[in-house]
Parts: C-alpha cells; structure tokens; sequence
C-alpha cells in the first residue's frame, strides 16, 4: 500500500512541474553544493522542497537523477529508486552517474541496469563541475524550438536518446546501434530478441556482443 501512495505521489509531482524556459528547477538537497555553484553560472536555480526521485528539472518534460560516487558504490540501495520513476513513466529521464576512479568499476552494472532494464539514457559525469555544463546544455537546448537532443521522441522516428543508449554497448557501433533500434524498436524488444533475430540484423558477431552485455552478471 505505501508504494501504491510512492508511486501516486511521483506521478504527482512531475504531473504539476512547470519549469520556465532558461531556468532549471533542482531538489533543495542539492543547495550550496558544487554542482549547484556550478550551474547558476549557467542559468537560473529554482529550488523545490521535495521532487520525489528527481534530482533536477531541466525542462516540464525531462527529469534527471543524479547519482553520486557513494550512489553508484552502493548501487543496489538506488534501483528501486530508479524502477519508481520508470513506473511513473511522466517525464523522459536521464540519469547522471559519477563515474571517478573509485566508482568507475561499479558503473558497467549500473549503465546495463539503467539502459536495459529501465531504457534510461545514461550519462557518466566525472566531476559536479561537469555535470552542471551537461544539465546547462539541456535548459539551453529547450529554450529552442525541436532542438533538444533528449526530447526528439516526439519528432522523429528513431529516438536518438534511445540511439545513443544503443551505441554505449561495446563492439556494437552507430550503424548497428540505428539498425538495430529501426529493427526492433525499443530496449526491450532488444533484449527479448533471440540470437537468430539479431544475427539477421547485425550479423553474428554483433548479436554476440549484444547478448554478452544484456547477460553480464
């Protein structure tokens, strides 16, 4: 029952979140930190007390979490966070993931998880400094007309959100990453696709490695 009222109250939230074009609306625990010193260089911080599993609001329609190296260490604290806002399914989501020398061996799990089990476009940021540039570059891209990358779902039809998902597999590549998307779809039908179904459109080797990454323990 509670998380039947989680879920309510997220779908909520980023039902009623109405972000005025150049600002980016961010949760209040990410107050004087460096990421939020780094981006009002940027652009303008409006603060919310409580935005459930989203860290910021780039734009109405996009919502990011962020996932700091302690997040990615201890992962599997994060997924039912994440799953949450999957369920809820109101805003695209991008996640952020800070990816250090301590962290960096955790993050091949978290990226499968995030793109395979979730379709979440996944981003690894090595510092706050440079993840306030990327969150910049997203409220910037919204104040113009169709040009945001993360939001072309609606406008053309290969999601290039998905595409760039697609492209992080290893050996894989852009051509086969947008021939496999316009083959199959979506993230999930990818990973329920059997070998001879992706043999015929990447070839052997290419179902090989994409079946090596979706079964990584």
């Amino acid at each position: 029952m509670d998380n039947d009222l989680d879920l309510s109250s997220l779908v909520e939230k980023t039902r009623n979140i109405n972000v005025p074009i150049g600002h980016i609306i961010a949760s209040q625990k990410w107050r004087n930190s460096e990421l939020h010193h780094s981006l009002q260089s940027y652009v303008q911080v409006l603060f919310e007390d409580d935005l459930g599993v989203v860290d910021f609001f780039p734009s109405s329609r996009l919502g990011v979490v962020y996932l700091t190296e302690p997040d990615l260490v201890a992962f599997s604290g994060q997924k039912k966070k994440l799953a949450k806002l999957r369920k809820a399914d109101r805003v695209q989501a991008v996640v952020l993931a800070e990816k250090t020398s301590t962290s960096g061996q955790y993050y091949p799990d978290v990226q499968k998880f995030c793109l395979m089990d979730l379709g979440f476009t996944i981003i690894p940021v090595p510092t706050q400094k440079e993840a306030a540039s990327i969150l910049s570059q997203m409220v910037v891209s919204e104040s113009q007309t169709n040009a945001n990358p993360f939001l072309r779902r609606k406008i053309y039809p290969i999601d290039e959100a998905l595409l760039a998902t697609i492209k992080c597999i290893p050996g894989l590549g852009g051509v086969k990453a947008r021939a496999l998307l316009e083959g199959l779809g979506s993230i999930e039908n990818i990973c329920s696709a059997s070998d001879q179904e992706l043999s015929l459109i990447i070839g052997k080797a290419g179902a090989e490695n994409v079946k090596k990454f979706i079964n990584k323990k």
